[in-house]
């Protein structure tokens, strides 16, 4: 199986990367969009601030190809926020994979939200084997909120959306790398798909 993931600059790309090797498999990382185009699944990671890495996207021209891809395309964290219509950071425009605009934790919570929380609600075979209420890893200031596209959700500070799907394209605003063996199941179910 090939398995890329996305290198443009705005990532923690490194311990993704080892995530998959302790699955048995091995992943690439390119910004070729001929290598990304031909993997049999694609991962777009992203660690920073929406605008700058928009920015990245656009200057390999990343930000044309991702929204074409046919394959499973798993957004992390920014890189699913990135997947999305727009985000307050910035005042960016997404990609517009996710019709769904991450707005900024506004309610009395402590920003970012760091840490783990449970997740809850969950819609997809992405969370086969997964049970509800389990705990996942997240930094971030920035969210989607639930809509039909919302395939499991977190409570802080109100109910958001914490994984979200359209098609061939899955997002979550955890970190699975980071997320012990729950996360390492998510990603063996996301390389399963």
């Amino acid at each position: 199986m090939k398995i890329v993931i996305i290198d443009y600059g705005a990532g923690n790309i490194q311990s993704i990367k080892f995530a998959i090797q302790r699955l048995g498999y091995q992943a690439v990382l390119s910004k070729d969009p001929e290598k990304i185009k031909a993997a049999d699944k694609v991962i777009f990671p992203g660690v920073g601030e929406a605008g700058s890495a928009m920015r990245k996207l656009k200057e390999s021209g990343l930000d044309k190809i991702i929204p074409q891809l046919k394959q499973p395309v798993l957004g992390i964290c920014l890189g699913m926020q990135l997947m999305c219509a727009h985000t307050e950071e910035g005042d960016t425009t997404g990609l517009g994979v996710f019709d769904i605009n991450i707005v900024k934790f506004t309610t009395p919570v402590k920003v970012p939200q760091i840490g783990w929380n449970q997740i809850t609600d969950l819609k997809s075979s992405l969370f086969s084997s997964v049970a509800e209420n389990e705990h996942v890893y997240l930094v971030h200031s920035y969210y989607a909120p639930v809509t039909s596209q919302t395939i499991s959700k977190t409570n802080y500070g109100g109910e958001y959306s914490t994984a979200v799907q359209k098609d061939n394209f899955y997002g979550v605003q955890f970190h699975p790398e980071k997320s012990s063996v729950l996360g390492e199941q998510i990603l063996r179910n996301f390389l399963s798909l």
